[in-house]
């Protein structure tokens, strides 16, 4: 049971550098902290994405002289459901298609 338990502790920190791959009393800290941070930052990637999308349709909308809040509302108000994600996307590499629907809420 206990070499079972440092065997897996090691080979969860396999590919780490210097000590902390091999050195079980660092390789243990090493490990909590990943998965304290691997936690964390699944709940930190849904903010972070949501505001790339954010500036990426601000940025194409300010081109139709508006600002990213004007055409949210008027996405709203008009029963238009697209999330911020497709927008992004198509503001991205769609441009024509971008245009279209800032054309129907104007």
């Amino acid at each position: 049971m206990h070499v079972k338990k440092r065997k897996n502790i090691l080979k969860t920190t396999k590919g780490y550098r210097h000590g902390r791959k091999k050195l079980i009393k660092l390789a243990r800290v090493a490990a909590l902290k990943a998965g304290r941070y691997a936690y964390r930052d699944r709940k930190v990637k849904k903010r972070d994405f949501r505001r790339l999308w954010q500036i990426k349709i601000n940025a194409a909308v300010r081109a139709f002289e508006m600002s990213y809040s004007q055409f949210i509302d008027k996405l709203i108000k008009k029963n238009i459901e697209l999330d911020r994600k497709i927008l992004a996307d198509l503001a991205e590499h769609n441009p024509a298609i971008f245009a279209k629907i800032v054309e129907t809420i104007k």
